[in-house]
């Protein structure tokens, strides 16, 4: 399994960026897909994750209500949704997945990643 992360960029706060996260593989739509992202300095942490089907979601507290994770079962695409994006967002984003039933928030619950797009957001 092969993911591949893109749509990062620099973006002014308050802006707009939608991550996209291409999988490899035909069995994309079991598994669970989450979002992390790594700012220097920190620990890689969950953002969001979406369950193989149905649609059930879970956000970290701090991106709630502004980021949006959503997938595409027919296209093995995950993404994410960025909206009013704040310089605390300012991230290396990652997109995993997970041999799982339901999202994990833990980066050692998910069995495969990508290797990231930075998301750099100005003040």
């Amino acid at each position: 399994v092969q993911l591949q992360a893109s749509g990062g960029g620099l973006v002014q706060a308050g802006g707009s960026l939608n991550l996209s996260c291409a999988v490899s593989g035909p069995t994309f739509s079991t598994y669970v897909m989450g979002w992390f992202r790594q700012a220097p300095g920190k620990e890689r942490e969950f953002v969001a994750g979406i369950v193989s089907v149905g649609g059930s979601t879970r956000y970290a507290d701090s991106v709630k209500g502004r980021f949006t994770v959503s997938r595409d079962n027919v296209k093995n695409t995950v993404y994410l949704q960025m909206n009013s994006l704040k310089p605390e967002d300012t991230a290396v984003y990652y997109c995993a997945a997970a041999r799982r039933v339901m999202v994990v928030i833990t980066t050692r619950g998910y069995d495969y990643w990508g290797p990231g797009t930075l998301v750099t957001v100005s003040s």
